[in-house]
């Protein structure tokens, strides 16, 4: 059994069928479930799973009563450093529920910062974090800082700002900021990987097989970090920032970057009939 936190926007008060799907997953499989006790998200959770009947749920509060605890469950009360307000009185209930679960879900409507924040909290820890964001109908495995920093690269600047102004300075820094990689990406954060010729070239087939180029760019993308990203940017001439925004799922990299990519791993194009296409 895994203790799993489960969180939200505010601005979600319906609950997806993804998301359903996967709060069934998580009672038949029996997780301990934290959430918290804020409207929107929270109280959607709380609802599907008090009508679920089931019971191994603790509400998380900052302060003395819950705001809601729709299912009557226990109530975990945890106070805030002193003569905190507004956006910190309540993230301590967050902060917590993110320390002691094994991994987290929080519904995002792709734009508060304190969702997302949650993802940060449990990656630092160490811990997987999964983010559906409901208006984009897309789910996101963060699983460690690189996989972060590329998630905030494709995030605007205000929401940026806004996390920044949120977190605090363990939770912040040392960060990579999306605007400053040529300068503060750590060699740390890339692990460069020995793979064979063969496996990069049934990879990269797959994916052109596919014809989906947002898959195309995400494995060209996962070839470049696991040869060294800084290494492929001295070989291609190309700043690691434009690399990083370019090779990432959902980016839109130049034919000639591509190339460029595609040589420094090792690979090339080249042109073959069409099965049952005229030459």
């Amino acid at each position: 059994m895994n203790t799993v936190f489960l969180g939200g926007s505010r601005h979600v008060s319906h609950l997806s069928a993804e998301v359903k799907e996967r709060l069934n997953k998580v009672i038949e499989h029996g997780h301990r479930v934290l959430v918290g006790d804020a409207n929107g998200a929270d109280k959607a959770v709380q609802k599907h799973l008090s009508e679920a009947g089931y019971s191994k749920v603790t509400v998380y509060c900052s302060g003395d009563q819950p705001r809601n605890n729709v299912g009557h469950w226990h109530v975990r009360h945890v106070t805030p450093p002193r003569n905190t307000k507004g956006f910190q009185f309540y993230a301590a209930k967050d902060r917590e529920m993110a320390r002691e679960a094994d991994f987290g879900l929080m519904i995002w409507d792709s734009k508060s910062a304190g969702t997302v924040l949650n993802v940060l909290r449990l990656v630092r820890s160490g811990k997987i974090a999964v983010l559906i964001s409901v208006p984009d109908k897309t789910t996101l495995n963060i699983k460690s800082l690189e996989q972060w920093n590329e998630f905030l690269s494709r995030c605007d600047a205000k929401l940026r700002n806004d996390l920044r102004e949120r977190a605090t300075p363990d939770e912040w820094g040392p960060l990579v900021e999306p605007n400053l990689f040529e300068r503060q990406v750590s060699p740390a954060l890339e692990t460069p990987t020995e793979t064979s010729e063969e496996e990069l070239t049934a990879s990269l087939n797959e994916a052109l097989a596919t014809g989906d180029t947002s898959l195309i760019v995400d494995v060209l993308g996962s070839m470049a970090r696991a040869r060294g990203m800084t290494q492929v940017a001295k070989e291609t001439g190309m700043a690691r920032e434009s690399l990083y925004r370019s090779l990432v799922n959902g980016g839109n990299p130049e034919f000639a970057t591509v190339l460029k990519v595609l040589a420094a791993v090792g690979l090339r194009l080249e042109a073959s009939k069409a099965q049952g296409e005229p030459a």
